[in-house]
């Protein structure tokens, strides 16, 4: 895992080279600053979003940890967005893809699933459908 850190830098820096060799420099330049623009402003509007939900948590409302956390992944986007480079890019928009986030969550917290299937074993009732026909050994 060390070295995914220590090489991420440098893979960052030549996807942005290559982003400038394949259009020009001054795209890949306003790439940079059009991400970290959007990473400070998605980091800014998730940051008020949490501190509304720990008011009412004050004011005696229930919020719930799976709300807090997606409301933490997508400040996380906020921050991927604002490193320069392409691979932070694709891991935030990745982040910000609703569904997408809560199963990567839920891979990281251990929490079961919580879809259909789920849902029906834990009532515990099991229901199968289908058709029949009855077949004798004497025919």
């Amino acid at each position: 895992m060390r070295f995914v850190f220590l090489l991420l830098p440098w893979l960052e820096l030549f996807t942005l080279i290559q982003l400038g060799i394949e259009t020009s420099a001054l795209t890949a330049l306003a790439w940079v600053f059009a991400t970290l623009f959007l990473g400070l402003a998605l980091l800014q509007r998730q940051g008020r979003g949490i501190f509304n939900q720990l008011n009412s948590l004050q004011n005696g409302g229930q919020v719930g940890p799976e709300l807090f956390l997606d409301e933490m992944a997508l400040g996380f986007a906020g921050l991927l967005l604002m490193v320069p480079g392409l691979i932070t890019d694709c891991v935030a928009v990745l982040v910000l893809i609703g569904p997408l986030r809560r199963r990567i969550a839920r891979l990281f917290t251990g929490e079961p699933e919580t879809g259909p299937a789920a849902r029906r074993e834990v009532d515990g009732s099991h229901t199968i459908e289908g058709s029949y026909r009855r077949v004798d050994e004497d025919d």
